[in-house]
């Protein structure tokens, strides 16, 4: 009898589940603390080989923390494989419970590798992460109406800002604390920002969005971050190639660390001017500035070692 792998669909507010053997019937629970506490009560008693999640923009960190306490065989899978995979299933209907069925058979095609997930510290490190982003993300949509607001609009604007801009130092000063208060992410985050380029914010989003750091190969990382470039090609016609998928925080923040490094990291700088004078464009160059920077830290983690130029 085939492995029962059971999918996921995760959204804002419910969770749809199915899976690919024919007496499991799907169905759908509330992404609440009950919705929870129902699904694993009924998914438990399965026996299931792997339960897949598609990450789904921070909604399924705490259904895949909930799932792995409980001691389920938990993975959360790469959302651009899994739609390439239902592509390749002619599976182009866009529905929750189809979405959970493709899933489950993405499971049971590629067996992804049950990974340990972050413990407690670390989910709560992710959450304060997110709410930054989303902060900063607000910050930027009022300070762009404030350039097109009306004299008395552009005060309620003002005023949104600053307190927009207080709930931001708060939130960074309790990231701030989670880290120093866990020994063993402030190893890291130290070791992380011992590569030039790389400063407090851009380590703690690497911490807390990426836990495999250092248990992957540079392939397997980069494709994890979206940094790894595949080509459209049909026969003999070869395309341009591309870059996408994976996590879209970690590549924003990479992209950030990379942009410094290509400025003030001598190995990177070099890397960089290199690929400009061989007729690469400039963003192509910092794609892969990016990625080799990945590499780099992905070995100081899994080596414990600071930051060597000559290393590197």
């Amino acid at each position: 009898m085939d492995a029962l792998n059971i999918g996921i669909d995760v959204s804002k507010d419910a969770l749809d589940v199915a899976a690919n053997g024919p007496a499991f019937a799907p169905f759908r629970v509330a992404r609440t603390a009950d919705g929870l506490a129902d699904l694993i009560e009924r998914v438990k008693p399965l026996g299931a080989a792997r339960i897949a999640v598609e990450a789904t923009g921070g909604f399924e960190t705490v259904v895949a923390a909930s799932l792995a306490a409980a001691g389920l065989p938990v993975v959360v899978v790469n959302p651009a494989q899994v739609r390439a995979f239902a592509q390749a299933m002619g599976k182009r209907m866009k529905t929750d419970p189809i979405d959970a069925f493709v899933i489950a058979r993405f499971a049971e095609a590629t067996r992804p590798e049950i990974r340990p997930l972050p413990d407690a510290e670390l989910q709560a490190l992710a959450d304060l992460v997110a709410r930054r982003r989303q902060i900063v993300a607000m910050i930027g949509a009022e300070s762009q109406r404030l350039k097109r607001a009306s004299p008395r609009t552009a005060r309620s604007i003002e005023r949104l800002l600053e307190a927009l801009k207080r709930e931001l130092a708060d939130i960074d000063q309790e990231i701030g604390g989670a880290v120093r208060r866990t020994p063993a992410w402030l190893e890291k985050a130290e070791l992380l920002k011992s590569v030039p380029g790389i400063g407090d914010q851009i380590a703690r989003t690497l911490l807390a969005e990426m836990p495999e750091l250092g248990d992957l190969d540079r392939r397997q990382i980069a494709a994890l971050a979206g940094l790894a470039p595949w080509t459209r090609q049909s026969g003999q016609w070869r395309g341009r190639s591309f870059i996408g998928g994976g996590r879209e925080a970690i590549r924003k923040a990479l992209f950030m660390g990379a942009q410094v490094a290509a400025q003030h990291n001598p190995i990177l700088k070099a890397f960089r001017d290199r690929l400009v004078a061989a007729g690469k464009p400039k963003m192509v160059a910092i794609i892969a500035v990016a990625r080799k920077l990945l590499t780099i830290l992905n070995a100081i983690i899994r080596e414990k070692q600071p930051w060597r130029a000559e290393a590197a």
